[in-house]
């Protein structure tokens, strides 16, 4: 399986402006610029996108997981804060964290905890990351 997303860059780094699109429609033409990544303008940036895509991933996985060990869960709710430093010369992304906040009926909090450190570590995005990453779990 393959997705595919797009992004266009017209002039310098400073003054110039660039947009994102994906394969599916769900972002046409998404404008993203210099200040939406660093000066925290209103609009979209690469770690915004990323963070989306964690958050998504982490979640079917661990509904997966919950699934697996005989649990449905009510709901899942996950915000990932993709953390961006310089480091060495330029800029990296360092870290991404998980808050995790779900209602799944009949299960002990050992055992979620258990689950969703699976789901962090199975997750295709956070093996994607290079990158530290942390989570804060809790059951609703």
């Amino acid at each position: 399986m393959k997705q595919k997303a797009s992004a266009q860059w017209l002039g310098s780094l400073k003054e110039g402006a660039g947009t994102v699109s994906t394969g599916s429609g769900a972002l046409v033409n998404k404008p993203y610029s210099f200040k939406t990544r660093f000066e925290g303008e209103q609009g979209t940036n690469p770690e915004e996108l990323i963070g989306a895509a964690h958050a998504g991933c982490f979640s079917m996985v661990f509904s997966m997981i919950l699934g697996n060990a005989g649990y449905t869960p009510d709901e899942i709710a996950t915000t990932a804060t993709i953390t961006l430093e310089q480091k060495d010369g330029g800029f990296a992304i360092t870290a991404s964290h998980l808050d995790v906040t779900a209602t799944v009926p009949g299960i002990e909090d050992a055992e979620f905890q258990e689950l969703a450190n699976k789901a962090k570590a199975g997750c295709p995005v956070s093996k994607l990351l290079n990158a530290t990453i942390t989570m804060d779990a809790r059951l609703d």
